[in-house]
């Protein structure tokens, strides 16, 4: 395997003005293209989903930066739970690098500022999910130490 060149990346928690950077970054996707919305401006539910994280504590967004550009981000949620002995549990979501950056380790720098945070929030494990189509995503997950252990189930609610 060819190795991967490193960017650096300077890992912050996201700021209100970086939405239209995120929202990019998340149609940036096979997937995402077709559920996001990028335009200009854009559409207030974005705006409010920001907030409502903000003001939530255990949920935040982090961005890499890479010669002030935003160029991945993830979103880290800290579930408490009774199982475990009333463990804390990181949960990633949101895992995109622009696709002119990928390959350069800023995926991995991403994960793992989200996974120490959680370690100093008192997680004792983190946990994510990825689309099964999503060979290479698995790949890189595996390589960072997580394992396959569950199958994970979704069911849309219709409003």
């Amino acid at each position: 395997m060819a190795e991967l060149r490193a960017t650096p990346v300077h890992i912050r928690t996201a700021r209100r003005d970086d939405v239209p950077a995120i929202v990019h970054l998340l149609a940036d996707d096979t997937f995402g293209a077709s559920r996001e919305q990028p335009t200009d401006p854009l559409p207030q539910a974005y705006w409010d989903a920001f907030d409502a994280i903000s003001a939530q504590g255990g949920n935040e967004l982090l961005v890499a930066e890479a010669n002030g550009e935003v160029v991945g981000c993830l979103q880290l949620m800290v579930i408490p739970g009774l199982s475990r002995l009333g463990a804390l549990r990181g949960q990633i979501e949101g895992v995109r690098v622009s696709s002119r950056h990928r390959g350069r380790r800023i995926g991995e720098a991403l994960v793992e500022a989200a996974t120490d945070r959680a370690r100093t929030l008192g997680c004792v494990l983190v946990q994510l999910t990825t689309d099964r189509r999503r060979v290479d995503a698995h790949r890189f997950y595996e390589r960072l130490g997580f394992e396959s252990t569950h199958i994970g189930m979704k069911r849309a609610i219709e409003p």
